[in-house]
């Protein structure tokens, strides 16, 4: 299975991978915070994953590695 992975300790919470994700499996958590006290991504459905790095590439700090199958 394609798999995403996110250092949501180092998540800033911008959300421009939750704009890039084609599937929309990415959003910002609603009720965990990191420990900068932001709301980092998360993964809704890994299942939907085509693992086609928007998210990662996207990314500005490079807090986010998809891997693939």
């Amino acid at each position: 299975m394609n798999r995403i992975e996110i250092n949501a300790d180092a998540c800033k919470g911008c959300g421009l991978c939750v704009e890039a994700c084609p599937k929309n499996i990415l959003a910002l958590s609603p009720d965990k915070l990191n420990a900068s006290g932001l709301s980092p991504a998360e993964v809704t459905d890994m299942s939907q994953c085509l693992a086609c790095t928007a998210c990662g590439l996207t990314c500005p700090d490079s807090v986010i590695t998809v891997y693939r199958d």
